[in-house]
């Protein structure tokens, strides 16, 4: 965990003025009079497969941005089962619901190895009043949220089994390369999905013995798409 401090956050630890996703995340387009009104430490933390971001419930420390990495939020049914009700990749949000209620509404548990800023709620509060662009980008960043929170039930807990995994390979397509996709541990998926470990893994082998995906990597993770055609007439 590295601190940055105020007169460090243009041009210190975290250089965000040469940020390399600078155009995705929410300090997008502000200017050095923007940054002037930071008063409080951004952090850069780093957290490693399986690590907990923050806890549902929790009273909010700050939002996160997703520098590197994948991030599953997670929420605890009424029956005790934990759903997967949504992944964040580069560029995206974390938390953003605590600038309306103080806490985090979901666990945000990292997929991969991440890497985050995390900015004080008070910063975005202060920022968001005093800077156009700044509010701008959190409304933009907001209505993503909701949208794609919209799209992930609508995509992937509709359908046959076999369309679900098949939009979830969609979905979790690699934005440079589309051909190449990323997945997560079958209990994982079984989560996102509303499926059994035993209906995932089925549906993966039937993939796989029909050549439509490819495993890259030993683990299982990052698959290649050798016909998308067949996954979207899944």
């Amino acid at each position: 965990m590295i601190p940055i401090k105020t007169a460090s956050a243009w041009r210190g630890t975290s250089d965000c003025r040469n940020c390399g996703i600078r155009d995705m995340v929410l300090f997008a387009d502000l200017s050095e009079q923007d940054f002037s009104l930071i008063h409080a430490p951004i952090d850069d933390l780093e957290f490693k497969p399986g690590e907990t971001l923050y806890e549902e419930g929790t009273q909010a420390l700050g939002i996160f941005t997703v520098r590197s990495g994948m991030v599953k939020l997670v929420r605890v049914a009424n029956d005790g089962r934990r759903r997967v009700v949504r992944v964040l990749r580069q560029g995206d949000v974390a938390g953003l619901e605590a600038l309306a209620t103080g806490r985090y509404d979901c666990v945000a548990i990292a997929l991969a190895p991440v890497s985050v800023c995390r900015v004080p709620l008070d910063v975005i509060r202060s920022m968001g009043g005093n800077s156009q662009r700044l509010h701008a980008n959190l409304m933009h960043k907001w209505q993503r949220a909701l949208k794609d929170a919209d799209d992930w039930i609508a995509d992937l807990n509709f359908g046959s089994a076999s369309q679900r995994v098949a939009n979830l390979l969609i979905k979790m397509r690699d934005p440079i390369n589309p051909n190449l996709s990323t997945l997560f541990s079958r209990e994982d998926m079984g989560a996102m999905l509303d499926l059994k470990f035993e209906t995932v893994s089925r549906e993966i082998s039937k993939l796989l013995k029909e050549e439509v995906i490819v495993p890259i990597d030993k683990l299982g993770r990052l698959y290649q798409i050798n016909k998308p055609e067949l996954l979207i007439k899944r």
